[in-house]
């Protein structure tokens, strides 16, 4: 499976961006997508993830009521609603894939990764 992020961008803080990932097939209901993000000199950490149903969601406390992921099982794409944008939340985001029926936090859990889309937040 390919992943392909794309929507990041330069963005005033307060401000909004929506972040897409489209596989290149069909993922099963028992698949968890990740989003997850590195700044420079950072770790790359957890953001959130929902499971290929999309019955079910969770995010990191930094970003939970500020962020929201969706999927459109149709287009083979989840996206990242990033609202209230602050510069903390700059960094390269990566959209990942688990096939395993699950998931947690951590990224090795995941073995299909997107190639990052860069997100910019100014003050």
């Amino acid at each position: 499976v390919q992943l392909q992020a794309s929507g990041g961008g330069l963005v005033q803080a307060g401000g909004s961006l929506r972040l897409s990932c489209a596989a290149s097939e069909r993922t099963s209901s028992m698949s968890i997508m990740g989003w997850f993000r590195q700044a420079p000199g950072k770790e790359r950490e957890f953001v959130a993830a929902i499971t290929g149903s999309g019955s079910s969601s969770t995010y990191a406390d930094s970003v939970k009521g500020r962020f929201t992921i969706s999927t459109d099982n149709a287009k083979n794409t989840v996206y990242l609603q990033m609202n209230s944008l602050k510069p903390e939340d700059a960094a390269v985001y990566y959209c990942a894939l688990s096939t395993r029926g699950w998931a947690g936090p951590n990224d090795k859990d995941y073995p299909y990764w997107g190639q990052g889309t860069l997100v910019t937040v100014s003050s």
